[in-house]
């Protein structure tokens, strides 16, 4: 084992949602105009890739009344998320043309979600439903139009659904699964670096489930296809909601059958084995060589951490 103190386990990002998604409510009209309209109503506000909230300390408040989200700029669409406590809240999507005017104020934080959550500029329970706001307002901008007709559509169950009035199809938002793993054997395990990752930081493989096939099928693919290695035993570690744009993250441990990688230059940049104090190290931000894992806002860190815990069910 590992002789590094990396201390108590940090919190995942997105979970442990406080909202009652308040399915059943959906599709009552009246009622969530209702909530809409209540005194205790709430709304997490949304500009294209951005998120608006007010200037506080030591939190910014992400939360608006119901009219002041409104009045924020041009109004594209409006989705329940549910009841906190029994207070309604929805999230609002601005047009994203509005972007520059909402940043020159003084009064507001507008930035990034990843910004939010790693730099924890918004209390921890509110990044759940930022996170459902955010996939679902996404969604709506991308899927104007019907799919099977190419009619324009018009929102509908309280922001969960398009229909077409053309074809009369219904569509609904989507979630693409995707599995993310650490292959290992032994005190080793199997660590990758993509292009588009800050200098010195280096994580789990990860790639998208197909149609037609399981998560272990997939991790066991991912795996080859990425670095050439095969695996055998999988284990199901945890989930995580990843709403860029709206994908689920499955994490797995992978037992490693082979030792010689073979790195798909096309995805990655690179891929080598580390050993279990090397990666410690990387978790606290002590290697020599400043390489780094992800922050714990990731399911990466908590699957590479469970791994240096002996918490992985092999290696």
């Amino acid at each position: 084992m590992h002789g590094l103190d990396l201390g108590p386990k940090p919190r995942l990002g997105y979970v442990e949602s406080r909202i009652d998604r308040a399915a059943d409510k959906r599709h009552d009209d009246a009622s969530i105009a209702a909530m809409a309209a209540s005194r205790a109503a709430r709304a997490y506000v949304v500009c294209g890739e951005l998120i608006a909230a007010r200037k506080a300390r030591p939190f910014n408040e992400p939360l608006f009344e119901m009219s002041a989200a409104r009045a924020l700029g041009d109004l594209a669409d409006t989705v329940f998320l549910g009841l906190a406590d029994g207070a309604p809240r929805f999230g609002i999507g601005l047009a994203p043309t509005v972007a520059d005017a909402l940043k020159s104020r003084d009064d507001l934080l507008v930035t990034d979600l990843r910004s939010i959550a790693v730099q924890g500029l918004v209390a921890p329970d509110h990044l759940p439903p930022i996170a459902e706001a955010k996939a679902v307002l996404a969604w709506h901008l991308r899927h104007r139009f019907c799919s099977n007709c190419g009619a324009p559509t018009r929102a509908a169950s309280a922001g969960w659904r398009r229909d077409c009035p053309q074809c009369q199809a219904q569509h609904f938002p989507r979630t693409d699964p995707v599995v993310i793993m650490l292959a290992v054997d032994g005190g080793r395990c199997v660590l990758a670096r993509s292009p588009r990752f800050a200098a010195g930081m280096w994580s789990c493989l990860a790639g998208f489930v197909e149609p037609g096939e399981a998560i272990e099928d997939a991790v066991r693919r991912e795996t080859r296809e990425e670095v050439g290695l095969a695996t055998g035993r999988v284990r199901y570690f945890a989930s995580q909601p990843w709403p860029f744009p709206m994908s689920l993250m499955i994490g797995c441990h992978a037992e490693a059958m082979g030792e010689d990688l073979t790195v798909d230059r096309g995805e990655l940049e690179d891929a080598r084995w580390f050993s279990r104090d090397e990666v410690a190290s990387m978790l606290l931000r002590r290697h020599p060589r400043g390489l780094t894992t992800p922050p714990p806002i990731a399911i990466a860190h908590h699957i590479i951490r469970a791994w240096i815990d002996g918490e992985a069910g092999f290696g």
